[in-house]
Formats: C-alpha cells, structure tokens, sequence
C-alpha cells in the first residue's frame, strides 16, 4: 500500500501538464494518501478495540475478586485472593492471545479488500 501510495504520487508530480498549479499536485498526493490511511486507521481501531476488550476482562477479575475479600482479612487470606486473581488475568490473556490469529486473518482479508472495506464504527 505504501509503495503504491509513493508511485501514485510520483505521477500527481509527473503530471503537472494536466495539473500545473502547486495545489492541485497536492490535491493529488492527499488523495494517493487516502487509502494508506485508512488502513492506518482501521489497523489503530482494531488493535484498540482487542486492547479494550482484554483489559475489560482484566477488570473483570478485579471486581469478581474484590467482592470476595471481607473487610477483616489476613495477610494469608489476602495472598490466596491474589493468586486467584493473577490465575483469572493469565486466563484472560490466554483466551485473547488465542484471538490474535483469527483477528489477524479478518484484518489481512479487509485490508486486501481495499479502502472501501475499513468502516468501523
């Protein structure tokens, strides 16, 4: 995409004889950039999105942990509430990490589809 992006506006700079006024070649080159980023834009997304939904889950075992531990607990107590706690992120990281191959695949097949596929809401 980005060499593409680079040739495209090698030939807004090559074709001033259609476009000699400065703006219009930049016109030109803004717009050979449009798809590139895009794609930026739908990659930063995505990959947000992915960062979101794991920390949601991180989260998650916070709050289903910190309703557990009664006001008067002991330093034993508190430890076995953290090793439970650490076990819930590792899970959390597994199943996400588990996520990347198909989210990598759904990502590679829209951005071959080309600029008009990456909306994200």
């Amino acid at each position: 995409m980005q060499s593409e992006m680079h040739s495209c506006a090698v030939r807004c700079c090559d074709d001033t004889r259609k476009q000699p006024r400065m703006d219009n070649v930049q016109g030109c080159i803004d717009e050979c950039a449009t798809p590139l980023l895009k794609a930026q834009d739908y990659m930063q997304h995505e990959l947000g999105q992915f960062q979101v939904r794991l920390q949601r889950c991180v989260m998650q075992c916070n709050d289903d942990v910190r309703s557990l531990i009664p006001n008067n607990t002991n330093e034993a107590d508190m430890a076995r509430f953290r090793n439970q706690f650490e076990r819930c992120t590792i899970q959390c990281v597994d199943k996400h990490i588990d996520l990347i191959p198909n989210m990598m695949r759904a990502m590679k097949s829209v951005l071959s589809s080309g600029p008009n596929a990456m909306r994200h809401a």
